[in-house]
């Protein structure tokens, strides 16, 4: 009798071991999926309206951003107020101080490089934060970095040179966006790491090749792209054969056609 309450008592003990056991590993996956859940909702939304070329609406979190706002009042009409402005570069598809005095409210803040504000007239200049390549701004869970963008070509050089524009990466939440700016396939654009969304240029004589933008985006791999600022000399890039080239390499980055063109097709 005592052997057979002995093995009941062993045969207890086993199966309530077993069941913690399991209770504990459902516990702990639950866990893991409820930690999962909470980083996938505390990524900050994103939304973009392109406007033409380089410029753009968009929303990061809560908050509205312009990126190089040309082409006067009339191209914003209906948008949102910005709460932030990004400016890349002097060239006027990225600046045109009209517009942006049109658009900036009196506490819009503004972020360009110092051959930006140098440019500036007016009042408009108190409402801007230089920001030189390698710079970080932090604000209210955002981080904005400057990143260099320039020309390596010879022959193109003296469109941008090193240290005088801005390209941008935008982070907020664990979201991180980039906008190249007008650069080519760049050491520190090809360095990037943990890319949400990049939004890179295609355009000759000015930036770079479909074939070199392609070879830039496959090096850092961003989870998803958006060719911008395709139009040069010639009219518009051939942003499918940039699509194909990507698409082709199998790094895991989703090529995402936008309409910056609205007025022009060829």
């Amino acid at each position: 009798m005592k052997k057979v309450l002995l093995m009941a008592l062993v045969v207890t003990a086993s199966f309530s071991c077993k069941n913690e056991a399991k209770n504990q590993e459902e516990a702990t996956t639950e866990n893991e999926e409820m930690a999962m859940t909470e980083e996938s909702e505390m990524e900050a939304d994103f939304d973009i309206t392109p406007i033409e070329h380089a410029t753009a609406v968009f929303t990061l979190g809560d908050a509205v951003f312009y990126i190089d706002p040309v082409g006067g009042a009339e191209a914003f009409e209906g948008q949102p107020a910005p709460q932030y402005i990004l400016l890349t570069d002097i060239h006027g598809d990225h600046l045109n101080q009209a517009t942006l005095k049109a658009v900036a409210k009196p506490d819009t803040k503004i972020f360009a490089p110092q051959a930006v504000f140098d440019q500036l007239e007016g009042p408009i200049r108190s409402q801007v934060t230089v920001m030189n390549n390698d710079d970080t701004q932090s604000w209210e869970g955002y981080t904005l970095t400057a990143i260099p963008m320039y020309n390596l070509r010879e022959e193109a050089k003296q469109f941008h040179v090193k240290g005088r524009g801005n390209g941008y990466l935008l982070e907020k939440d664990g979201t991180r966006i980039y906008f190249s700016g007008d650069t080519e396939d760049i050491p520190e654009m090809r360095n990037l790491e943990d890319i949400d969304k990049a939004f890179v240029c295609m355009n000759l004589p000015y930036t770079m090749t479909v074939e070199s933008a392609a070879d830039g985006v496959i090096a850092f791999a961003p989870d998803e792209v958006y060719p911008y600022h395709f139009r040069g000399q010639g009219g518009l890039s051939d942003t499918d054969t940039f699509k194909s080239i990507v698409d082709s390499a199998n790094v895991g980055t989703k090529v995402i056609m936008l309409d910056w063109y609205p007025n022009k097709t060829e």
